[in-house]
């Protein structure tokens, strides 16, 4: 019986990918149908009946009658839902709201519905299974899994549960992982983020791991754990694990570090999961990019970066879409969300079938000078630099610097390194140098004295955790913005003290 997982999750993931691969080979016609059967389903709903959506027929009809919004333009929406209303967004009333941090209004309330809630759990089931199709692995299966997440506990609000996205979805696990499944609920529920790491490195030195996944920062906080308790490598604590699951940041500024926590390499998934949806997973080993989700009710519309913040920007469908462009990915969603701005943007490395990455936040960029750096950015010209000099960084973020004591203005990078090189100057010089090599205005700016080369500030050990923790955000799903276009977190690590 021991064999029986794993000989059934391979012909499951036969299955799988023949039913992706038919969708994904045809996608602007699947992307036709999400958008007719959207519009005819919330047509009867509030907003369907604001924008008239019964005379929605093409995209240009949506265009013109539903204006790009992000969460606090659709609050007063999000608001009579919460206050319990049916028929607003979406039809009836939402199973659940995920509840997330909101930058101007505090608490963000997302919803959920019966039709949406399947798609979440549906892609990273596949995202699995597409792995085991293409590599034939599915030992693990056999072993033990752990997410680090958010508590599973859920408030109600209006008799409409909420939480976590992440504990929403702990909800969800299948019965036939149930007892493969780490950390306990008990666990699970502690709220202290701290504590409850130590707990689950508690629960997990004894069992055989061979799933690990999570957001990378705090996945690190876990292995680094690990690696102080036993004085072992995380790949010989747990001689199974091989396969680590991640999303929510770029994984490459992470990866030397950790190869080196785990002692090994270990195959990796990547997801793009968020509370508006599971937009896509990684779907092939040897592929840069991840699979876009077009077949799981939500129509997709994506603006140029640079020109998002015209009057009327043009909003492209799937079929116009270019490789290699920053744009701003744009969603409506069987969860009620019309044309909503998530606030990621995202780059399609390819068009056969649709793969993208996530190239940063449509607010967090660097322009004090007309730069418009963006995360992407940052973070290859910090990986080609580390590279180079074996350097192991363990989370870093860049802000500029307007009025310096003295000299020209600069970019400021705050990193924290596993261990901070002697001599940091070779390590400034190399980022700078690819910071000038990807973005031409930076490059101007430079040669032009309008700024003079950015400078390096180093985190103490931990400090990145410290500043997470002075504003209430150690843990979960929560991560340090890549870059800023004010002094904001700059500031708060001076004041902190968190500066070597």
């Amino acid at each position: 019986m021991i064999f029986l997982k794993p000989i059934l999750a391979k012909l499951f993931a036969k299955n799988v990918r023949k039913s992706v691969m038919r969708w994904s080979s045809n996608p602007v016609e699947t992307q036709k149908k999400v958008f007719e059967t959207l519009i005819k389903e919330a047509s009867s709903t509030q907003f369907g009946k604001d924008h008239d959506f019964k005379s929605i027929v093409t995209h240009q009809d949506f265009v013109e009658r539903v204006p790009i919004r992000d969460y606090e333009d659709l609050k007063p929406y999000v608001d009579r839902v919460v206050a319990g209303e049916e028929d607003i967004l979406w039809k009836g009333k939402p199973l659940y709201f995920a509840k997330t941090s909101g930058t101007t209004s505090g608490a963000k309330y997302i919803p959920l519905t019966k039709e949406s809630m399947p798609t979440h759990v549906e892609a990273a089931r596949n995202a699995i299974l597409m792995y085991i199709a293409e590599t034939g692995n599915s030992k693990f299966v056999d072993g033990k899994m752990i997410f680090l997440q958010g508590s599973p506990i859920l408030e109600e609000k209006n008799g409409v549960q909420l939480g976590r996205l992440s504990g929403i979805v702990a909800h969800y696990v299948p019965k036939y992982l149930q007892k493969n499944r780490m950390p306990s609920w008990e666990t699970n529920c502690i709220d202290d983020w701290e504590t409850k790491v130590e707990a689950i490195v508690d629960e997990t030195l004894p069992e055989d791991m061979t799933v690990i996944s999570g957001i990378p920062s705090w996945v690190q906080m876990y292995f680094e754990k690990i690696n102080a308790k036993t004085g072992k490598k995380v790949g010989e604590v747990f001689k199974n694990f091989n396969l680590f699951i991640f999303g929510g940041v770029n994984y490459e500024p992470y990866r030397a570090k950790f190869e080196s926590l785990i002692g090994r390499k270990v195959d990796s998934i990547e997801l793009y999961p968020a509370s508006e949806g599971f937009f896509a997973f990684q779907d092939k080993q040897d592929e840069k990019g991840m699979l876009l989700q077009l077949n799981s009710g939500m129509f997709y519309e994506f603006v140029e970066a640079s020109h998002f913040f015209d009057d009327k920007p043009k909003r492209l469908t799937i079929s116009e879409v270019k490789i290699g462009v920053n744009y701003v990915m744009i969603v409506s969603t069987n969860a009620g969300l019309w044309a909503y701005n998530i606030g990621d943007t995202v780059e399609f490395t390819s068009t056969k079938p649709y793969r993208v990455i996530v190239s940063g936040r449509i607010k967090h960029f660097i322009s004090a000078f007309g730069e418009h750096v963006i995360g992407k950015e940052v973070e290859v010209a910090l990986q080609e630099a580390t590279q180079d000099l074996k350097i192991n960084v363990t989370e870093f973020t860049v802000a500029p610097q307007i009025n310096p004591d003295s000299g020209l203005p600069f970019h400021e990078w705050f990193i924290e390194f596993d261990e901070a090189p002697n001599d940091i100057s070779e390590l400034t010089k190399k980022i700078d140098e690819a910071m000038q090599k990807q973005n031409s205005y930076y490059y101007d700016l430079i040669f032009g004295n309008v700024l003079q080369p950015l400078k390096v500030s180093t985190i103490k050990k931990n400090g990145f955790q410290e500043y997470m923790k002075s504003v209430g955000k150690l843990g979960g799903q929560n991560k340090i913005p890549r870059l800023s276009n004010d002094r904001k977190i700059a500031d708060a690590l001076y004041n902190l003290k968190l500066l070597k």
